[in-house]
Parts: structure tokens; sequence; C-alpha cells
């Protein structure tokens, strides 16, 4: 099969399987996110320019061409532009590592860099209400094998704040529970690992977990914590098992529950958590570290004044019936007036 450049074909294969898992050390997510990006703008180029994949080369890399594949993944494939962002966020990157392999293609780069990112809608923290949390946790049937796990499964997540990842990679060697204050392993974007303490409640169900699906006599460190079973063997658990039994305990949960949401996915429990640290008055930097964020930009999210949080402020600076008004909590604090009107 001949190629009408070779290079480019070369330089993909490199950039997938050498730079961003060797030497830029990315979780391999991140590396399929970014494959997945590539060999969407690979078949764009194919359906929509009429060429055949050895006919692609460097030449069709360029502002115009990249800008038309994003504008099609949202009009075609009804794509957010959160996911446009972040497709054009790996082919920035291709780019960039094309060249710095070869000087030539500091072209390409400049004519990627030229596409600016599309202004996303503000990010919602999606959390649960504490009876919320309460109903949702009270649907699995822990008489059951699959309902002990599934309930321990949110049950920890929500202890941890744990990506839903982060959870289906935990290893029985990630804990540390001979000590007094027993920590897990977290191992995060990046490849990067955290400690995160766990609460006495959760390292009972813990041991009551191991005892039923890890014995004493067969446990191995290099073993899941969470599995399925498939022709007799083990295999780590997949995201669509949690989304799967997410999704019934949230159809159950609202059954009983007046205020649960319509949807419940496994990150609102990551989120409850982190919510619950900052109410609880859980400094940003130390709620930032427990979640694994690299930046502490993205824990800002979570220090808005919600609704329940302006309330009390409100009811607190409001006199009680027969009560000398107190003096206004947020007279001569400028940050706090901002932040009760939603400029912080």
């Amino acid at each position: 099969m001949k190629f009408a450049d070779a290079s480019f074909f070369k330089t993909i294969r490199d950039f997938l399987t050498v730079y961003l898992p060797k030497q830029r050390r990315f979780s391999k997510n991140t590396v399929r996110a970014y494959r997945i990006s590539l060999n969407l703008y690979l078949d764009y180029l194919s359906e929509n320019m009429g060429l055949s994949l050895p006919e692609l080369s460097f030449d069709h890399v360029n502002m115009e061409t990249a800008t038309a594949f994003l504008d099609w993944l949202q009009t075609e494939r009804g794509c957010t532009a959160t996911t446009r962002n972040q497709r054009l966020m790996a082919l920035r990157s291709f780019a960039k590592y094309a060249a710095m392999m070869d000087s030539a293609n500091l072209f390409i780069q400049s004519e990627i860099n030229k596409i600016s990112a599309q202004k996303s809608p503000s990010k919602i923290v999606e959390f649960l209400s504490d009876a919320s949390l309460k109903a949702l946790l009270a649907q699995p049937d822990r008489n059951k094998g699959t309902g002990l796990r599934n309930s321990f499964f949110m049950i920890l997540m929500y202890d941890t704040a744990a990506r839903c990842q982060e959870m289906l990679d935990l290893k029985l060697k990630d804990f540390v529970l001979d000590c007094s204050n027993p920590y897990v392993y977290l191992t995060g974007k990046g490849n990067k690992t955290r400690t995160v303490p766990l609460m006495e409640k959760t390292v009972q169900h813990l041991n009551y977990y191991l005892e039923r699906f890890h014995p004493i006599e067969t446990r191995k460190g290099d073993d899941y914590l969470f599995y399925t079973i498939i022709h007799s063997r083990r295999n780590q658990m997949s995201p669509d098992t949690v989304a799967s039994f997410m999704k019934k305990y949230g159809e159950q949960a609202k059954a009983s529950c007046a205020d649960f949401p319509d949807c419940v996915h496994p990150h609102q429990l990551r989120h409850t958590r982190a919510i619950g640290w900052y109410r609880g008055g859980v400094p940003l930097v130390l709620v930032s570290e427990l979640l694994g964020h690299a930046n502490m930009n993205t824990t800002q999210v979570y220090a808005y004044a919600d609704t329940e949080m302006k309330r009390n402020a409100i009811q607190k600076a409001m006199p009680q019936d027969g009560a000398e008004q107190e003096p206004a909590i947020w007279k001569g604090d400028d940050t706090l007036i901002k932040k009760l009107y939603g400029l912080l």
C-alpha cells in the first residue's frame, strides 16, 4: 500500500503510542480520548473529501478543514460545545507534537492554534440532597450478592469522592487498613496518585464486603476490588455496569423521595461529597487535594453560594419575633455581598 505521506501516519502512531502514554504519562483513558478524536478527524476527511486513508497527509491538517470538522461534529453528530472543545484540544496537541518532530510542520501548529475554543454553558454542579442520598443508598438489596456489591460501591464512592474510573481501577493492595487512620490510594487523571482517608463506618462496610467477595484464603493484592464474572472468570467491572445499576436505583428512589432528581449518575456522588466538605468548612485547597484536581480553578465550582446557603445567611440577618435586630452580616463585607448576588 502506497501512502501519499507516510510520515503523517507515523507521526500519528508515535503520538498515540509513545508521546502521550510514555513521555507525557497520560492515562489510558486520556490516550483513548485523543485516539477517538483523531479517528473522527480522519473519518471526516475520508467521507467528506472523497479521499481514502492512504491519500491523507499533513496538507489536510489546516484551519479551514479543522474548523469544518468541528462544525460537522455539532451539526451532524449533535456534539456539545464542550465535546467540540475537547476534540479541538486533541488536534492542537497533535499539531504541536508534529511541529516538535519536524519544523516543517510549524505552519500546521500555527493554523490549528488560530481556531478559538467555543464558549460553553456555565458548569452546573449536580449534587444530591441529604434525603435523596439516603433514598438512593437504601435501594440495593444487600441480601443479594450484586446488591451488596452495588451498595458498597456507592458508599465507598461517596466517602472518597472518587471518580467512577478511579473506583473501577481500585485493587486490594490500594487499601491501608492496619493503622489508626485507614486510607486508600486513588489513581486519577495523569496517573497521579492521592491518599484519601476512610471513615470508620466505611471500613466496616469494606471488611464485610471483602469477606463475601474476596475470601482471605484466595485474596491477592492485584485483584480488582469490584468485578463481574463472565464465563467463570473475574473481569474488571465496567462503567456501563455502574451506570446501569445507578439508573435503576435512581428510578426506584424517585418513587419514595419527592425531591429526587429525574436523572442520577455516578459523578453526582462525587459532587455530593465535595459540596458536603465545602459546606462543612473544609478549606478549598484541601477539597481540591482530596478530589485530585490539578488546578484549584476546577474546585472553585463548589465555592458558590447556593440557595440554601443564601437563605441561611438572610435568615441570620433578619430579626426574630420580639428580638432586637442584629447588625447585617454583610455590613462592611464587600466579598460576602458579591457572593450573595452571584458576583463571585
